[in-house]
Order: structure tokens, then sequence, then C-alpha cells
């Protein structure tokens, strides 16, 4: 079964540890930034928001 996309967003205590433990899980930032106050991450076909 091929589920496609996958996308989940969560509200995070601290966006730059957030941000760090998604990267060693192999994410990387794809929109968004740390002076707007909200990362979206993706790896893949998957995507993180952090907010």
């Amino acid at each position: 079964m091929k589920l496609g996309a996958f996308s989940v967003s969560l509200s995070v205590k601290d966006i730059r540890v957030s941000k760090q433990f998604y990267e060693t899980l192999g994410f990387s930032v794809f929109a968004g930034g740390l002076d707007k106050n909200y990362l979206i991450m993706k790896n893949g076909d998957a995507l993180v928001g952090l907010f």
C-alpha cells in the first residue's frame, strides 16, 4: 500500500532543538525560517512543520 506524501505539523517548545533533531533523521529545511518562527522540513515525500 502506497500512502503517498505525508506531512505533520507540530507545536514545539524549542524550534532550534527540534530542527537539529530532525536534521539528524535526514530532514532538511524546505521552507520557512527561524526568523519567521516556523520551519517546514522535508525528507523524501515526508514533510514536518515545526511551529
